[in-house]
């Protein structure tokens, strides 16, 4: 089993640096059915699973068949990664949800509002954005119960395209400030909550949001377990990759 995590992409500019660098990563990737070239080689790299923990665009909200054009590249991108096998799962992050009706129904993504679940070569992962972990941030989680009640998206979908742009831009910018807490403050709460998960069971916990790539590896009742924050796109490249058993933080281009 191969598979790639990463986060906070935050897409928005196609004619930027960042999104240019994150299609020349898409282009190396390759799945290992029909259209895979099944092999790997300096140019590419065989997966069998793509997780996306939130924050993929800095924002996102789809009007039917209309998606923000920008968009469209790596959207295609994804959609050949599974065609040729790879699936393909999205966390929904503080900047991005309501993301069902287009890549579920549309692409057949696997879509998780929050918590999503994976079993790895037998290991048992939980991976999420993480916004919410902190349960204490009750401006933010208030403002996160807003943005995501059906009633904002009814209404969203009702208004003009030009206007829902303007709105999502806005809304991302509020999302932002909200989380205007240190990141050492964010890393200890996912700290505490990974290691809770990890009494609970699990092997690995993933988190995206805080921005900062962090893998640490511990022993617990005996067993090896992981707790990993994915970075970002814009100031890291930062991604991780499971294969042949291990956890293993990367980036992109990869620096010697």
């Amino acid at each position: 089993m191969k598979a790639i995590f990463l986060s906070d992409v935050h897409l928005k500019d196609p004619e930027g640096a960042d999104y240019e660098r994150l299609i020349l990563f898409f282009d190396r990737l390759r799945g290992r059915g029909k259209g895979g070239s099944g092999e790997t080689s300096d140019r590419a790299f065989v997966l069998d699973r793509l997780v996306i923990a939130g924050d993929f665009f800095d924002f996102w909200f789809g009007k039917d068949e209309a998606i923000y054009p920008g968009f469209r590249q790596i959207i295609d991108r994804m959609a050949a990664l599974k065609g040729e096998g790879v699936r393909i799962s999205l966390c929904e992050g503080n900047h991005d949800f309501f993301l069902s009706d287009y890549f579920s129904r549309k692409l057949g993504f696997d879509v998780h509002p929050e918590w999503a679940e994976f079993n790895l070569d037998g290991l048992r992962v939980l991976a999420s954005h993480g916004d919410t972990v902190d349960t204490g941030d009750h401006s933010y989680l208030a403002l996160r119960r807003f943005l995501r009640n059906p009633l904002t998206h009814g209404i969203e979908q009702r208004l003009p395209r030009f206007l829902i742009w303007r709105l999502a831009r806005f809304w991302s910018k509020m999302s932002r400030e909200a989380c205007g807490d240190s990141r050492e403050k964010m890393r200890g709460a996912m700290e505490r909550f990974a290691a809770g998960k990890i009494r609970e069971g699990y092997d690995a916990v993933i988190l995206g949001h805080c921005h900062e790539p962090l893998l640490r590896q511990m022993s617990s009742d005996g067993r090896e377990t992981t707790f990993v924050t994915l970075g970002d796109w814009t100031t890291h490249g930062s991604y991780l990759l499971f294969d042949d058993g291990r956890f293993t933080l990367q980036r992109f281009p990869p620096r010697g």
